[in-house]
């Protein structure tokens, strides 16, 4: 069995490299994979994303798509370059639906065992971005969540 991991532009792998020299070794149909590899990324796109790939003797093969990092799913959403370099200093607000479209996207990656436990991770993060949520600081939106004031949009 043969594992492989490399980083790839998310919905853009192709036959180069990093994937083919790698797989061209191996014997396998590079195409197929990179359809695969695309097919499962294509929600990350613009984004770097971590994969690996098992190959069995018989050629068979899995991918496993790793996630973005959380920091990276923020700035994608609200359409900003980075942070503030100051988390005091906010430089931009994101929705409690934003927040759940990420926790979608990395609820089987994280930590976390429920959809408000990836829900405050990712505003924990929003806090260290300068990022507020739903015009509030985001510690004060972890003790919402935490009291229960967004249980019915964090189902």
């Amino acid at each position: 069995m043969a594992d492989i991991s490399v980083l790839v532009d998310a919905g853009k792998a192709t036959a180069a490299a990093p994937l083919g020299p790698a797989l061209g070794p191996l014997g396998v149909n590079i195409g197929e994979i990179v359809a695969k590899i695309n097919e499962k990324t294509k929600d990350y796109t613009g984004m770097k994303v971590p994969v690996k790939i098992s190959i069995d003797s018989k050629k068979n093969f899995e991918i496993v798509v790793g996630s973005p990092p959380t920091s990276a799913l923020i700035k994608k959403e609200l359409g900003i370059q980075k942070g503030s370099g100051n988390p005091k200093e906010p430089v931009s607000n994101i929705s409690i639906e934003q927040v759940v479209k990420i926790v979608k996207m990395k609820i089987d990656n994280s930590g976390a065992s429920t959809v408000k436990g990836v829900a405050r991770e990712i505003i924990g993060v929003c806090d260290s971005m300068g990022i507020t949520v739903e015009g509030k600081p985001a510690r004060e939106m972890q003790k919402d969540i935490a009291a229960g004031k967004f249980d019915s949009k964090l189902q």
